[in-house]
């Protein structure tokens, strides 16, 4: 008999109440909670700093943190490993290896299934993972501990739903994401579903174009290589489409290409019916979306958005600030090397560099920082203090708002 995998509920209170000192030394910030309590603005000499309303950790990624901590105080002992990352933020991964816990997957993506016993602990991260990596796990007999965000669940219920009705899912999302590569997994359904990745609305302009009749399927194909279900063919399985997406992508181009879809299926068939369409951004991604929208109305002279490069709701913020304000995007405190000399995440490049010039100005200013969901908090202090010593100031006993 095959062995039977096990899947753990770790949120116990007694579990949950032992490993919460060490949460909280690794990822609180007694200097960030005081700032949100007093209206999310510090003012030191000439500064002013401004906190986005909603930033930081996100419910979901609290949990997944919270789960692997407890996993390793349940099991001290057992072999420990995670499938990718737990999430997008460098720290908190260095911290999550420093329980024990190795990568199940190596720096191409393949993974090592074949070396799991029954007695060994698996960690799914917050994204998810794909439907048959997570069943070749179970296939071991494994302790599974899955940190799966329910919003990113809502989607494969979605995409699932629509594989049953013989409908495409169009998934707005980066084809190379765990959580959209999660996703597309399960639009396959039992097999039979299908689905096309398009990363932004220009693409979906292609998908739109062919619905049209104005591509030919072959160039279509080329377009989207590596992008879509086995056997997809345009000419057939775009005749029914509903949208999901990547629950940290932009909510505004998520809601365009939904449109931009409709429109194109209306245009076809004289009515929507073989068109449909779901909210499955999470809160927490549309939450920080709205909440730096409003803090740009402060007018800051610049902006700081923290958080793990590869985060995509966290590019997401950096590329809403930017559009509006000088933005800085910035992995940790140690990044900001002088007032001459800053490196960052460039949008453009897709990568850090080294900006040399006058970022922080010798003047009155007004900063604004926003952080992604997969930041923690002591990150952010950090940075706030890095910036007051950069500007000759120190972070006083009491403030005012």
């Amino acid at each position: 008999m095959a062995p039977v995998a096990t899947k753990m509920n770790l949120r116990t209170p007694d579990v949950m109440a032992a490993v919460q000192a060490q949460v909280e030394k690794h990822y609180r910030s007694s200097l960030i909670e005081t700032i949100r309590s007093a209206g999310h603005i510090l003012r030191v000499g000439r500064t002013t700093l401004h906190l986005a309303r909603e930033f930081g950790f996100c419910y979901g990624v609290e949990r997944a943190i919270d789960l692997a901590y407890a996993a390793r105080k349940v099991f001290p002992t057992e072999r420990f490993f995670l499938v990718g990352e737990i999430i997008h933020n460098p720290l908190v991964n260095e911290h999550i290896a420093a329980l024990g816990i190795g990568n199940l997957l190596d720096e191409s993506g393949r993974s090592a299934v074949d070396q799991l016993a029954p007695d060994d602990v698996v960690i799914i991260p917050a994204f998810g993972t794909e439907a048959g990596l997570l069943e070749a796990i179970k296939s071991k007999g494994c302790h599974i501990v899955d940190t799966t965000c329910g919003d990113v669940m809502s989607v494969w219920k979605r995409v699932r739903q629509n594989a049953g009705e013989s409908v495409t899912s169009i998934i707005h999302g980066k084809a190379t994401h765990e959580e959209t590569r999660a996703t597309a997994s399960r639009a396959r359904g039992d097999g039979n579903g299908h689905f096309l990745i398009v990363y932004d609305l220009g693409e979906a302009q292609l998908v739109a174009d062919h619905i049209a009749g104005k591509t030919g399927r072959a160039k279509f194909l080329e377009k989207f290589a590596g992008k879509h279900s086995p056997d997809f063919d345009p000419d057939i399985h775009l005749a029914r489409i509903g949208v999901a997406n990547q629950t940290t992508m932009f909510k505004d181009e998520t809601e365009a290409i939904q449109n931009l879809l409709r429109e194109a299926v209306v245009a076809r068939d004289g009515h929507a019916a073989n068109f449909r369409r779901f909210d499955t951004i999470c809160a927490a991604t549309q939450d920080r979306q709205n909440a730096l929208k409003d803090l740009l109305q402060w007018k800051p002279d610049l902006l700081m958005v923290i958080g793990g490069y590869n985060s995509s709701n966290t590019t997401h913020l950096a590329e809403i600030g930017s559009a509006r304000v000088p933005t800085w995007f910035v992995s940790r405190a140690d990044c900001l090397e002088s007032t001459e000399c800053i490196r960052h995440f460039d949008l453009a490049a897709r990568r850090e560099l080294a900006h040399r010039g006058n970022w922080l100005p010798d003047r009155d200013l007004r900063i604004g920082l926003t952080a992604g969901a997969s930041c923690p908090n002591n990150i952010i202090e950090d940075v706030v203090r890095r910036l007051l010593t950069l500007r000759n100031e120190e972070v006083p006993e009491t403030f005012s708002a």
